[in-house]
């Protein structure tokens, strides 16, 4: 039977064939470390997954978190497993030694999380939040709160949260309304509501460190008023601070992240008698939402990591029971009393299963190239390397976490697909993994809100140098599959013919005055560069596998085959939609719905 978390194979082949994450070992942050490191610590994940994740996932769907007015329940094996996972490092991985880090590149740290992810992506949520929030306060704040707060997150005692939704705000971040009053003492008094906090209140630690977004009386409106807080659930002092629980969303996957509604500053805690959450700023007033957007980023690439190991793990089972599932005879078969054939015999599940190869596969290229590019950007010999690997990144970003969160998703449709029957059923996990999944579209900012993001901003800041750079990246692999010619040249024609499409319509929609005309269709943008995207990495993984013969090769060659012929053309109706400057649902009248 194959792996059915992930495919160890898959991904030693996506880090050293591929990435070739060792050479990044040559280099003076990561010199610590080599193969056998690396092998080590992805093991150690795969192994921490297999033995204490995936064994309760099905228990922390089925008992859901519980509030009996005074504190949050949760299965003992989410403790029990985070506790194992805090005592191997793992959560600090990628983080400096100076807090307790391993400095592991952010490449490997991602390979890990993908493991997490695929045996339990409930319980993973709650590491994954901890190290974005831990990243933030390495990069935006002081070093008295990187020693108070950062070290226990490392060590696995204190978790993270990202506090930002409120209400009646939702994702429109202009309009929070939590206040930040000024003391005398240096520290803020934080009143308001959040909305969809994950990880907001349980006791799976000691600690829980909110970083909230609230605005500072007097300051500009809009977005350019918000700040940035630390607010711990307990403070220094062991007193509990002002949060309160006003109750749990309950959802229909993702159910063993406890999400909440959190009241800050309602008076039934007053350290030092007075009202109000106690709340240490970070960095400058007013910058809030450029340093939560370091979080928001992390956590938008690990929702697409998420959705990424949901849909391989679902992709796995599936093609285990279609290995198994004894049923029907093949094409052509004359004998009824003939023995009855595995389903994998017949070409549409064949099908389904090189489609859902190409998008999880893919997916996981995608997350760790990501990675890759995040190791680019710390450590590169030169300032304009890591330039153009921030950049690259930020263009990349809507689309690491929108693509998976989608075909990932119709990966685990079609594992439910072909169990048939069974697959509906709770007794296979394909019907859960599918539920988990289906929050990742809408976490961490919906489609439409990453369509916005990459066609109103991505492709044409710093004058659509961020475009030009993908479109320059994705040249180079181009040349190089045009120069080994044959099937490769074809896949690299497509797939230059169809970015060079992308680079035509973003000018035909930019030329536009009517702002909301240009962005009308965003998510079909998003859709179509995204396919894009998805092609070159396809093509990428088919130049590493050139040359090489067995099976892995083989099936890489014949998922970038499948994306290319079936899946890239895709974008040829998208791309002229978006040409053709439809006004269809911008014009449409809410009456008519």
């Amino acid at each position: 039977m194959r792996a059915q978390l992930i495919s160890r194979a898959d991904l030693d082949f996506l880090l050293h064939d591929w990435l070739r994450v060792v050479e990044l070992c040559d280099r003076e942050r990561y010199a610590e470390h080599d193969r056998d490191t690396i092998d080590a610590v992805v093991d150690l994940a795969a192994q921490v997954a297999t033995e204490h994740f995936a064994p309760h996932r099905k228990v922390s769907d089925t008992r859901e978190p519980e509030f009996d007015g005074e504190r949050v329940t949760l299965p003992d094996e989410v403790r029990a497993a985070l506790k194992v996972l805090g005592d191997t490092g793992i959560v600090g991985a990628g983080l400096d030694e100076r807090v307790g880090g391993m400095q592991l590149p952010a490449v490997v740290v991602q390979a890990c999380f993908v493991w997490l992810h695929a045996g339990n992506v409930a319980t993973a949520a709650y590491p994954m939040l901890t190290v974005a929030a831990a990243n933030l306060l390495l990069t935006h704040g002081s070093s008295e709160q990187v020693q108070t707060w950062v070290r226990p997150m490392v060590e696995g005692r204190y978790f993270g949260t990202m506090c930002l939704s409120e209400p009646q705000a939702g994702s429109s971040l202009a309009d929070v309304t939590t206040r930040a009053e000024p003391r005398d003492d240096g520290t803020h008094r934080i009143t308001g509501t959040k909305m969809w906090i994950s990880g907001g209140e349980h006791e799976l630690g000691e600690n829980i460190v909110h970083l909230v977004l609230a605005k500072i009386p007097g300051g500009p409106a809009g977005v350019k008023g918000i700040s940035l807080f630390v607010v711990p659930r307990v403070l220094e002092s062991g007193e509990r601070n002002d949060i309160a629980l006003a109750g749990l969303n309950h959802k229909m996957g993702y159910r063993g992240t406890v999400n909440t509604v959190l009241n800050f500053g309602e008076g039934r805690a007053t350290p030092g008698g007075e009202a109000g959450a106690v709340g240490y700023l970070v960095g400058e007033p007013h910058t809030g939402l450029a340093q939560m957007f370091h979080m928001m980023n992390e956590a938008r690439v690990g929702v697409g990591a998420g959705a990424t190991a949901l849909g391989y793990a679902g992709y796995l089972l599936a093609l285990d029971h279609a290995r198994t599932r004894t049923q029907g005879r093949p094409a052509g078969a004359k004998d009824p009393a003939s023995p009855q054939v595995p389903i994998v015999a017949h070409t549409d599940v064949r099908r389904m299963l090189l489609a859902s190869k190409s998008y999880v596969e893919g997916a996981l290229a995608l997350n760790l190239y990501c990675g890759r590019l995040l190791d680019e950007e710390r450590t590169a010999g030169t300032d304009e390397e890591r330039r153009r690997a921030h950049l690259l990144l930020e263009v990349l970003t809507p689309v690491a976490k929108s693509w998976p969160s989608q075909w990932c998703l119709h990966a685990n449709d079609l594992a439910i697909q072909i169990h048939g029957g069974y697959g509906y059923t709770r007794d296979h996990d394909v019907e859960q993994l599918y539920r988990d999944n289906r929050l990742n579209p809408i976490h961490e900012g919906t489609h439409g809100i990453q369509g916005l993001d990459l066609l109103g901003r991505k492709v044409v800041m710093q004058g659509g140098a961020g475009l030009t750079l993908l479109r320059e990246t994705i040249g180079q692999t181009v040349e190089r599959g045009r120069a080994v010619g044959g099937e490769l040249a074809a896949h690299a024609d497509a797939v230059a013919a169809a970015v060079d499409r992308v680079v035509e319509v973003t000018g035909i929609v930019h030329s536009q005055d009517d702002p909301a005309l240009a962005v009308a269709h965003s998510s079909v943008y998003l859709e179509a560069v995204g396919h894009v995207v998805l092609a070159w990495i396809w093509l990428e993984q088919a130049l590493a596998a050139e040359g090489r013969d067995g099976d892995l090769y083989e099936g890489k060659r014949a998922a970038a085959r499948y994306f290319v012929r079936h899946e890239l053309p895709r974008t040829g109706p998208q791309l002229d939609l978006l040409a053709s400057l439809d006004r269809t649902t911008l014009d449409v009248r809410d009456a008519w719905l």
